[in-house]
């Protein structure tokens, strides 16, 4: 006896479509999951490709001549990560130092998730966040937005804590220009964004940075009491805040930005706003860009050649640097240890950090090999 019909009827037919549209529906939902499954991230500690079970394919013959630059430029440390393991190592990548300037790219990813959660809105302006400084702000200058701000380009040049002598001297005339009209990077706008961030989130740059990004990205050097610092002056209300990660450390906040805000399944930040922040909004020396508290290196590190997806740069003084190259997915830490009093003769520039990163994309696998996963 034939149990089955030998063809469906209409209506099982419609009933069979649709399942076959939610089956597909699902597994639509599921590719980007299906892809981050695919993808490695650091857990407790960095995988190596030996513990990872990966193939390397990086030259460690053309890895040493970068070794060998990093010793004549002094370096303290370098890494590189490649699809999310530890390839190459280079010194202490394990001791905390201060950020220098690379602090206002972390504070950019802490600002997005803040963002996405609806806390802080990019179109208010000083005025309305009631924020001011020493002596006042001009009418014009309260009229400034937090975007403006992150893009440096707030108008607002007010006396700021820790700007280096250079920007003293190269600092605008109060008033000299409206807000949104002119690049300066000032550091009283990113300090001011720290206050800003702490009033709409509710907590301070710190507690965020323990909170959202060292505890989900399982930071494995960071100390809260001892790698967090406000630096205050007696010129402005602002204080600048100091952080002080490791180089493996930097490297998670890396490669998150590398995996467009996702980590191990979890969007910490969302894509959009990575894309946004890491999206140039001036032109600055060199032919280059600023986003969001990030550089965007157009024609600086042209041995990389970058593609669609252009290269971000977060930069501080004194030789710290991470290069994010999304289209490979390799993530580049350059640390100085700013900490010595003789530092700033071992300071590794920006042209020298170049030279070393050429290096170290020479030692890579090739074109093909490095591509990351289909994003």
């Amino acid at each position: 006896m034939r149990l089955t019909q030998p063809f469906p009827s209409r209506t099982r037919i419609g009933g069979l479509a649709r399942l076959a549209a939610r089956v597909l529906a699902a597994l639509c939902i599921a590719a980007p999951a299906l892809v981050a499954a695919q993808q490695a991230f650091p857990g407790a500690s960095w995988s190596t490709p030996a513990t990872a079970g990966q193939p390397n394919g990086w030259s460690a013959e053309k890895l040493k001549l970068a070794d060998d630059y990093a010793d004549w430029a002094r370096s303290d440390a370098y890494l590189v990560i490649h699809r999310g393991v530890l390839v190459h190592a280079y010194g202490d990548i394990r001791r905390p130092m201060n950020l220098a300037s690379v602090r206002k790219s972390v504070l950019s990813v802490l600002f997005g998730i803040q963002v996405d959660r609806g806390a802080i809105d990019l179109n208010q302006t000083l005025a309305t966040l009631d924020i001011t400084d020493k002596g006042g702000l001009s009418e014009v200058e309260r009229t400034a937005t937090v975007r403006q701000l992150l893009q440096s380009r707030s108008g607002v040049y007010h006396e700021a804590a820790y700007e280096t002598p250079d920007a003293k001297k190269r600092r605008p005339e109060r008033g000299s220009h409206a807000p949104g009209t002119w690049w300066y990077y000032n550091n009283w706008d990113f300090n001011t964004l720290g206050a800003i961030f702490q009033r709409r989130a509710g907590k301070n740059v710190f507690q965020a940075l323990k909170s959202d990004l060292a505890e989900p990205l399982q930071f494995e050097d960071f100390r809260y009491a001892q790698d967090t610092k406000f630096e205050y002056e007696r010129v402005s209300d602002h204080p600048a805040y100091l952080m002080y990660l490791s180089a493996r450390d930097l490297a998670r906040v890396g490669l998150l930005v590398s995996r467009d805000g996702q980590w191990n399944g979890r969007q910490i930040v969302s894509t959009a706003w990575l894309r946004d922040s890491t999206k140039s909004y001036s032109a600055v020396s060199g032919g280059n860009g600023y986003g969001y508290m990030w550089w965007v290196p157009y024609t600086s590190f042209a041995a990389w050649r970058p593609a669609s997806n252009p290269l971000v740069l977060a930069d501080g003084t004194g030789g710290q640097f991470m290069l994010v190259d999304r289209t490979r997915d390799i993530v580049v830490v350059h640390r100085v240890d700013n900490s010595r009093l003789w530092y700033k003769r071992n300071a590794v520039d920006v042209g020298q950090f170049n030279v070393l990163a050429a290096r170290i994309l020479a030692a890579a696998p090739d074109e093909k090999q490095a591509a990351g996963p289909a994003r």
